[in-house]
């Protein structure tokens, strides 16, 4: 078949479309084949994980452990140490760990030294983390920022740098746990201002060090029930926010105000929380375990079809939303009717 014959077949005003189409599908192809590689000698590396009481580093840590990794988990309680000890086999380690405390964070790091020799740590998991006090920022004191940063960004930073030189030991991955509140601010507090600072932390370790053979991955979850989506904690420490106000600022929102932005943090929280948390470890294990890993793992669907795309957008189009949907102060319904 010579190539007028190609031509009259397929139509010559077509033939472009053919092409770009067959560009796509074999790029798909190949992506799709290169992100389904593996590491080998699974059974040789070790991975340390922070956050590993309950949620999501509780889940990979029973994971990772079935998978054969040596996994050390760092706790912050006696009880979440030994629950998870019983739940997992003779290889996981457990190491109380605040990351808050520059010396608890020295000591984690001390025993892994010693766990890992020669063979550097081939994981680090940044996933311990603390959401509350969420509220209106005029609500907010310095203390109720500082004591949110300390644990999702500072302690993320100082994880990092100080066991940077085992991961560089082994060549190994830095996977850090943001959100997608990291991409869209939709409240105040500390929680938004901190995952986009590990958003942007991981960015800058990713381009800095990526000459020594180390994968910096970001996991951006959605809405998922754990600890940090509690319903009775965020309302407590609403009602603690409420009550710290002065009575001029109080008079500002008005009386209802308070049990109306509890009741949109209800619906938000039952409609939108998802139960599988093993959307998310998966994500962090494919981090690990991929010959390729992923820069950025949008986990869950509001995450991949919700917050992500809506972050492109522009600013004003999610300033509409959380306008329609979070309650008004007493001060401005007054002055929308004045006026």
């Amino acid at each position: 078949m010579d190539i007028d014959s190609v031509y009259r077949y397929l139509g010559r005003d077509n033939l472009w479309l053919y092409g770009i189409s067959t560009f796509v599908v074999l790029w798909t192809l190949g992506w799709l084949y290169r992100d389904s590689l593996e590491i080998e000698d699974i059974k040789e590396k070790y991975v340390f994980v922070t956050g590993c009481d309950s949620g999501f580093g509780n889940l990979l840590c029973k994971r990772l452990d079935r998978r054969g990794f040596r996994v050390i988990a760092g706790c912050l309680t006696d009880k979440g140490a030994d629950d998870l000890k019983r739940a997992t086999g003779p290889y996981l380690k457990t190491v109380l760990l605040d990351v808050t405390s520059t010396g608890s964070i020295q000591k984690a790091m001390e025993y892994t030294k010693q766990e890992v020799g020669d063979n550097g740590l081939w994981g680090i998991v940044n996933n311990a983390g603390r959401s509350l006090p969420m509220g209106p920022t005029e609500w907010m004191r310095m203390e109720d920022y500082t004591s949110t940063l300390k644990v999702n960004m500072t302690g993320v930073i100082e994880m990092t740098l100080t066991f940077l030189p085992l991961i560089k030991q082994a060549q190994g991955r830095i996977v850090n746990v943001a959100s997608v509140l990291g991409r869209v601010a939709a409240n105040g507090g500390g929680y938004c201002i901190s995952k986009f600072a590990v958003e942007s932390f991981s960015d800058c370790l990713r381009r800095d060090i990526h000459y020594f053979g180390i994968k910096v991955c970001i996991i951006e979850p959605g809405f998922f029930k754990t600890a940090v989506t509690s319903l009775d904690p965020i309302e407590r420490e609403l009602h603690r926010l409420w009550n710290q106000l002065t009575p001029e600022v109080k008079a500002s929102y008005g009386d209802k105000y308070l049990d109306k932005y509890i009741q949109i943090q209800r619906l938000i929280m039952n409609a939108s929380c998802d139960s599988d948390l093993s959307k998310v470890t998966n994500c962090m294990e494919h981090a690990l375990m991929s010959s390729y890993p992923r820069t950025r793992y949008s986990a869950g669907w509001d995450a991949k079809f919700g917050w992500i795309p809506l972050s492109y957008m522009p600013s004003c189009v999610i300033d509409i939303g959380l306008k329609l949907v979070m309650p008004r102060p007493a001060e401005s319904l007054l002055s929308v009717f004045c006026s």
